[in-house]
């Protein structure tokens, strides 16, 4: 039997595919970059048959790095962005209206609304959109009164086109970040249906993150591969860390910093600035988790170099910071899509002090890198209270940040343990072919798994608890600044 497992990662960038092995080898990649779209401010969308394009060249792309053919696969798994919404037309499979992405704002106004009546909403889920559809998009009407319209997130797009059309189907992960799932019975909520005007025939299956869901087209996908998992990125990348036990905690650092921690078989209540999502499901066992924000990570160094040209290149990041010893009293508050958890003040500002004559770019960088950490270690310290563990528990990192080994340090320092980066930074993808490789025998349990995972490094703190103790106390009354100037200007409000 093959041992090969093709990931599938959906991002709202980028889209990408990579081939794993039993060993969680990467055997083969490939890449390919689609571009959002901006209609009006604070509008984000995707053309979903770009986005199913970018995918069928992703999926080939891997395969001929590999140096396989389609047949050659065990399985393959979909990881994606999550919240985003695409409707189709179930006889056509043709889209009815571009995706609407997570970060789009457009209905703002309605969850503020909501919020005012005791609704629970959010801009970032997937509810909001779909009334949004219903009420301002004259096709989608006429194909949900029709009966043929289909509602999904970008999991259940992809799962239908590479099927031929035959599974409409989701998982309990991105299930629970739409605003429209029952937590507590695991189906989708009749009441907030009814609410919305939503149509439950117009919306996904919802089965467990691991099992075969339907076979891909041959006449896209070069065979019949067994789609055997689905799963949102950021729990995706929860187990491809391993995290499968409660207390256990991953940062993904990528353009944000997205904190999860595993919160066992039962919800545990949200503190401020973090939201309950479902892990996984397996074998009918759901997980939960909790989920925090760094608004601001990866993207804070990209505008160093695009914004303020102190970086010729992100590379650069990784060296610069270790050509001084301190920042040389520079400190800086990466809050350039505001604070998130646990502040959740999205219109704060990133704040850059302790400038001198004798500052240098360096200093600035090493500065905003360690601003970055300071604020992961907020969201861990959050999370971590939450469930009742002790902030010594090891963090496992992932993502295109990740690389930066003074980054990494300095989260041991202020988070306290020890961080410990794989051997691959695609958690995601490997994560979500983990899930199919259960399903489909490439993996036999999980103990195989622990024996195939392997890890890149570990990192100890190196600061004493009475330094990270001082340092944590500065870094909070700088945050308070950067709060302080927000509410000046009348501008900041609570999620």
């Amino acid at each position: 039997m093959s041992d090969l497992v093709l990931a599938l990662d959906i991002g709202t960038t980028s889209v990408r595919a990579l081939v794993f092995d039993s060993s969680s080898a990467v055997r083969g990649a490939f890449r390919e970059e689609f571009r959002p779209r901006y209609p009006r401010p604070a509008w984000v969308e995707i053309d979903p048959a770009e986005m199913w394009e970018a995918v069928l060249r992703v999926w080939h792309g891997a395969l001929a790095a590999a140096g396989v053919a389609p047949q050659d696969l065990a399985a393959a798994g979909i990881a994606n962005q999550r919240a985003t919404v695409v409707a189709w037309d179930a006889h056509t499979g043709e889209p009815l209206y571009p995706a609407i992405v997570w970060q789009d704002l457009r209905t703002a106004k309605r969850v503020n609304e909501l919020l005012a009546q005791g609704v629970f909403a959010n801009t970032m889920a997937s509810s909001t959109k779909m009334e949004w559809l219903l009420r301002e998009v004259e096709e989608v009407r006429q194909e949900v009164a029709s009966g043929h319209a289909r509602f999904g997130t970008v999991d259940s797009w992809i799962a239908w086109k590479l099927s031929g059309g035959r599974a409409h189907v989701t998982d309990h992960s991105n299930a629970s970040c739409t605003g429209l799932y029952d937590f507590a019975s695991g189906r989708w909520d009749e009441a907030q249906l009814e609410f919305f005007g939503i149509p439950a025939a117009a919306l996904a299956e919802v089965l467990d993150s691991s099992g075969v869901r339907t076979l891909t087209d041959p006449a896209t996908a070069g065979a019949r591969v067994p789609i055997a998992a689905i799963a949102g990125d950021q729990q995706a990348a929860a187990f491809g860390h391993l995290r499968l036990h409660k207390g256990e905690m991953k940062i993904t650092l990528g353009t944000s910093a997205m904190a999860d921690v595993n919160t066992g078989d039962a919800l545990v209540p949200p503190p401020a600035g973090t939201y309950p999502l479902v892990l996984w499901s397996l074998q009918g066992q759901r997980s939960f988790c909790l989920e925090g924000a760094v608004m601001t990570a990866g993207s804070a160094v990209q505008w160093l170099r695009d914004g303020m040209g102190a970086l010729p290149s992100l590379e650069e990041a990784c060296s610069l910071p270790h050509t001084v010893s301190d920042t040389g009293g520079v400190w800086a508050i990466p809050a350039l899509q505001g604070l998130g958890t646990p502040h959740m003040a999205p219109s704060a500002r990133a704040l850059i002090g302790g400038l001198s004559r004798g500052s240098t770019r360096a200093h600035v960088v090493r500065a905003m890198l360690e601003g970055i950490a300071f604020r992961c270690s907020e969201v861990v310290s959050t999370l971590a209270a939450a469930v009742g563990q002790p902030e010594a528990s090891p963090v496992r990192v992932d993502g295109g940040a990740a690389i930066n080994d003074f980054l990494v340090q300095m989260i041991a320092n202020a988070v306290g343990s020890p961080v410990e980066r794989p051997a691959t930074l695609q958690a995601t993808a490997l994560g979500v072919a983990y899930l199919a490789g259960l399903a489909t025998g490439v993996w036999g349990d999980i103990e195989q798994l622990r024996d195939s995972w392997c890890l890149g490094v570990r990192m100890q703190p190196l600061w004493s608890a009475d330094e990270r103790r001082e340092r944590l106390r500065e870094w909070q009354a700088r945050v308070e600044l950067a709060l302080a100037a927000a509410s000046r200007l009348g501008s900041t409000e609570a999620l």
